[in-house]
């Protein structure tokens, strides 16, 4: 029978992007990646009908000259191979969130080759999905590395998709602000982004603030929802679907780019929201009833075994085996050390129910941001 590819799931993966981890000092752990691919291949969910896994290239110095600058990537090999200069600082090689290691700039090209590689399963109709989970590097300027953020491969894969005449919907649901997507394409409307997180007066980036709407051509295209810190499932996802549905609606993308920072997870290191794994579901299986294309990237998430279970709950639901309406599963799997699981069932967090003083505390503030995205954006779209 021959296979109808534009149902194809692909999980862009490869060997060499398990090769260059991060210093130890670091938080972010590069294994993640690697460690979805074998969760998933254990639990049989990675391949068979309409799953594969596919192996990116790296992406050549003149793809990425299509965003970075010629100095900052001489910048970046440079310093990969010893050649360290004191002005690489201006370019924020070397400081606390992005060092200075072997491998650096290599490890950077294959992310930034994954998720190319993504967009192009998509645009070669190979593809109805792609999950790169070594992708999401958002923080990345074209002249500076950012929040361990080298390459900005999310920018790159917009690119390639807006450069092909698609429009595109980037929806970042990262605990940090999109900062680097959000200047690559804030005077542009082929590329609208859209990011829901953790307000910047109280974490880096310290941007993404409701009125950064974009300019000129872009004006409405870029959208920020600033959330405080302790908001939970229910509140985050009537913004969601109070704000980005509506925007989904009247942009009326051909392509969806997701970022699916698994640190917006109750128990990251770095973060303050207290969202469970859940409510990737619930944003995914949305995304998915509007019968467009998705390209995936992972981003942050510096609890590990959380940032693993959530991305192979990710591509689940890519894959259409997780119903959004059934939460009876995150009352069991693997957080109650249940692996009775079926389906994937078992990669469900269990429900959070926030307290009295969370709700009191959270809500007045993310209906105040909702009402503030509507008023300055929604009238620009004419809904």
């Amino acid at each position: 029978m021959a296979t109808d590819h534009a149902k194809n799931k692909v999980f862009i993966h490869c060997s060499e992007l398990e090769q260059y981890p991060y210093p130890d000092s670091c938080p972010f752990k590069t294994c993640r990646a690697g460690e979805v691919r074998r969760m998933l291949d254990s639990m049989g969910l990675l391949t068979g009908r309409d799953k594969a896994v596919v192996a990116p290239q790296k992406a050549a110095i003149d793809e990425l000259a299509r965003f970075h600058t010629k100095e900052y990537l001489d910048a970046m090999r440079r310093a990969d191979r010893g050649d360290y200069e004191f002005d690489m600082l201006y370019m924020n090689l070397g400081t606390g969130d992005c060092p200075v290691f072997t491998g650096m700039y290599d490890y950077a090209a294959w992310a930034a080759g994954a998720t190319l590689a993504g967009a192009r399963q998509i645009l070669g109709g190979k593809a109805a999905a792609a999950f790169n989970p070594s992708g999401g590097y958002h923080h990345a300027f074209g002249d500076h590395a950012g929040g361990f953020c080298y390459l900005n491969d999310v920018v790159l894969g917009c690119m390639e998709l807006a450069e092909a005449g698609k429009r595109v919907l980037f929806l970042d649901v990262d605990v940090h602000h999109c900062d680097g997507v959000q200047a690559a394409f804030y005077d542009r409307k082929d590329v609208m982004t859209i990011s829901l997180h953790q307000d910047g007066r109280t974490l880096f980036p310290g941007t993404g603030f409701a009125d950064e709407i974009g300019v000129g051509e872009g004006k409405g295209y870029a959208v920020n929802l600033p959330l405080p810190p302790g908001t939970y499932d229910d509140i985050y996802l009537r913004a969601f679907h109070q704000v980005v549905v509506p925007l989904i609606r009247a942009y009326r993308p051909d392509v969806l780019v997701l970022e699916a920072g698994a640190d917006t997870l109750q128990g990251d290191p770095l973060a303050g929201l207290s969202l469970t794994n859940n409510m990737f579901v619930e944003v995914i299986n949305t995304l998915l009833a509007f019968d467009k294309p998705i390209l995936a990237v992972g981003g942050g998430g510096y609890n590990v075994e959380n940032a693993v279970r959530a991305w192979a709950l990710v591509w689940t639901v890519l894959c259409g085996e997780q119903m959004s309406h059934d939460l009876t599963a995150g009352m069991g799997g693997v957080m109650l050390e249940n692996m009775d699981w079926a389906g994937g069932a078992g990669l469900r967090d269990r429900i959070l129910i926030p307290s009295a003083q969370q709700r009191q505390n959270v809500d007045l503030l993310v209906n105040r941001t909702i009402e503030q995205v509507k008023h300055l954006v929604f009238p620009i779209h004419g809904i």
